[in-house]
């Protein structure tokens, strides 16, 4: 953590809104100050754009049913026109590494500005602090709150705040469980009180977590219960982007006036104001330099720039900026490990692409029936199996069972199969040996499924044939 910031510093900005010791720095709540600047609304277009798919995409329709509905009961997984069941859940195992390696290459590059500008911890913790800037007010009046004895206007208030907080977190969970279980009836079955005792579980259970993760845990969770806070500091290099305050220009900090020559009087450009740290929702001083509780959101940044502005100095005293750089060395934007990451990531991606594309729409297993072997009226050796089909469309198909060309075998075709959107079928067929000798037993064999509509859509399945010895 960083150090202390001293008690008494001197306000040369705004007199209005007089500096005071930041409580975070003292062990106490961290109430951050309001701020503008380009990167700020950079993470308020983002998050914006992320909660309107989070909290949108729930509602929409696609051809008559949820668009996006993960229907863990039916082990059906809806995403717009395509349908997932459990046998491909090898592609969301592939999803995730390409999610690990896209957040190595952004990490290797820019550092840890997934944490500041998507992570949905920091998404919806920045929500809650707006929420609190809208009850409670600025920074010096949350902490003069802090401070009063209990009365009517500061019950109203954080009666208000945590209401809204409550409301959010309610809000978030109905989304989230909705993208499990249809959100319209769950939504109207939470309000008309008809729920059932699981999904009201999963409601209440979301909804705690929310309120204590954004509203309360907020940055410790960031910097105490994340493991990527821990781990990602390997990934840096000497040319990775990181929120770094430039000492060579900064130092020696102190307060002066803006008419006056700073430089003569052997100071550097940062006035010691503290805005840096008034605004970082971790409580932290850049100025200490890199620190694990940094989540590279750039409030600093922008709030540094702002104050830059109002003096006269040239902006980037903090700033996006390698180790190198700091040293008086120029960024190597393009390296070993960073191609190495994104190359990685892209021939993932390609594959991804070409599994999903290439991932059969009907399935077929087939299961060999208990009983070895048996003799049919014709003399035949016969085995039964039972084939299963699975219609992975969203449309009704038909198919038609077949052997793979094997002269030595028949089968009982049961003829055109109809299956409706998502249907299991069993299939129970019998294969007989009309042409002998078998050979070896057991013997391997294939079963075909073919769409009757779309004959590139087709699955192969293999089981073995037993017969006995001599024929």
């Amino acid at each position: 953590m960083s150090e202390r910031i001293p008690a008494q510093v001197i306000e040369t900005i705004d007199p209005r809104q007089p500096l005071r010791l930041t409580p975070a720095q003292a062990g106490g709540p961290i109430h951050t100050r309001s701020f503008s600047g380009r990167f700020r609304n950079l993470r308020l277009y983002g998050a914006g754009l992320l909660m309107l798919i989070f909290f949108g995409t729930a509602w929409l329709d696609w051809d008559g049913r949820q668009a996006v509905l993960w229907n863990l009961a039916e082990h059906r997984y809806y995403i717009f026109g395509a349908t997932f069941w459990p046998q491909d859940f090898i592609l969301l195992s592939a999803l995730l590494i390409i999610c690990a390696f896209g957040l190595f290459t952004i990490t290797v590059f820019a550092g840890r500005v997934w944490c500041g500008y998507s992570c949905p911890q920091s998404v919806w913790t920045w929500m809650f602090m707006w929420v609190e800037k809208l009850t409670e007010g600025e920074r010096h009046q949350r902490i003069k709150l802090d401070s009063a004895p209990w009365g009517p206007l500061k019950l109203l208030r954080r009666s208000a705040k945590h209401g809204l907080w409550l409301a959010l977190s309610l809000l978030t969970a109905l989304t989230f469980v909705g993208y499990f279980t249809p959100i319209r009836p769950l939504a109207l079955e939470l309000f008309s009180g008809e729920l059932s005792g699981a999904a009201l579980f999963w409601v209440l259970f979301f909804s705690a977590a929310t309120y204590l993760n954004a509203g309360w845990l907020r940055e410790k969770v960031c910097v105490y219960m994340c493991p990527y806070a821990r781990f990602q500091g390997v990934m840096f290099d000497r040319d990775t982007l990181l929120v770094a305050y430039d000492a060579a220009r900064g130092e020696n900090r102190g307060p002066r006036k803006k008419e006056v020559d700073h430089k003569a009087a052997g100071l550097g450009d940062c006035i010691d104001c503290t805005m840096c740290v008034q605004v970082c929702p971790t409580g932290i001083d850049i100025r200490d330099g890199l620190q694990v509780d940094c989540i590279g959101c750039a409030a600093c940044i922008d709030a540094c720039d702002s104050i830059m502005d109002k003096m006269g100095y040239e902006r980037g005293l903090i700033r996006y900026g390698s180790e190198r750089e700091m040293q008086g060395g120029h960024t190597r934007l393009l390296r070993p490990r960073l191609l190495g990451y994104a190359a990685a990531l892209l021939l993932m991606i390609g594959a991804f692409a070409w599994a999903l594309q290439a991932r059969s729409l009907v399935s077929l297993d087939v299961a060999k029936d208990r009983g070895m072997f048996r003799e049919n009226p014709a003399g035949q050796i016969e085995n039964v199996y039972r084939l299963k089909l699975i219609n992975k469309t969203q449309h009704a198909q038909r198919y038609r069972l077949s052997l793979v060309d094997d002269p030595r075998f028949a089968m009982s075709l049961p003829g055109e199969l109809k299956l409706a959107p998502g249907e299991i079928l069993d299939v129970p067929v019998s294969v007989s040996l009309v042409r002998e000798p078998l050979g070896r037993s057991p013997a391997e064999l294939n079963f075909e499924v073919r769409n009757l509509d779309r004959p590139e859509q087709r699955q192969q399945a293999g089981s073995t044939f037993i017969a006995p010895s001599g024929r």
